[in-house]
């Protein structure tokens, strides 16, 4: 039994400890434009200039480590009721985009800044919304509280990472819009359907850490 634990990549210093050796470093510089994205599928029109953007993928030190997810109120002008990670838009006051993604996760769901370590970037996805966002992972004490915003978070809770890094639970699935097909992750967990950039970012996470 020592020996199967000894293996397992989600004990939570074997998964942080692997992460910071394959995530950009925070303060590497690599929350400039430039480098490889999470969906090089998208080709953006002529013109396109994404606008910067950060999100939080909090990920829970418990001895089985779960990530944080919010469902998105459903008066929201932009992906009303839909799965996501706190964050939002890069703000010229914040110093880089890992301090972008903790103001929002605090502003959002009331994550205390205090109890959040960033351990590195992701590679960034770019949104057909216009957005080029830099996720940031981040370790969160298992004693942390929420205090939800009720303007913008609808309710928040935990999808054990195991399950959010196992291949055969990331489906493909598509869309007709604009008389093109489009395709996308979807990975349904309980009664939430996580789907489109959210589940996006997740495979992106899977393909850096463990594919």
């Amino acid at each position: 039994m020592m020996a199967a634990e000894s293996l397992d990549p989600f004990l939570p210093e074997r998964f942080f400890d692997h992460a910071r050796h394959l995530l950009a470093p925070i303060g590497s510089g690599r929350d400039v434009a430039g480098e490889r994205v999470i969906n090089p599928e998208f080709h953006p029109p002529a013109g396109f200039r994404a606008r910067e953007a950060a999100v939080l993928i909090p990920i829970v030190a418990r001895e089985r480590p779960t990530v944080i997810l919010t469902r998105r109120t459903a008066f929201l002008r932009k992906h009303a009721g839909q799965i996501a990670f706190p964050g939002g838009s890069v703000d010229p006051g914040d110093r880089d985009a890992a301090a972008a993604a903790l103001r929002e996760a605090q502003e959002e769901i009331g994550l205390d800044p205090v109890l959040v370590e960033p351990i590195g970037y992701l590679d960034p996805y770019i949104a057909g919304t216009g957005f080029r966002i830099l996720p940031v992972v981040a370790r969160v004490a298992p004693d942390h509280q929420l205090a939800l915003n009720p303007h913008e978070v609808e309710s928040a809770f935990e999808v054990p990472l195991s399950f959010l890094m196992t291949p055969e639970n990331h489906r493909l699935g598509s869309r007709e819009l604009d008389g093109a097909r489009h395709f996308f992750y979807e990975m349904p967990y309980d009664d939430h359907y996580i789907w489109g950039i959210t589940a996006g970012i997740i495979r992106g996470l899977y393909e850096r850490l463990f594919a």
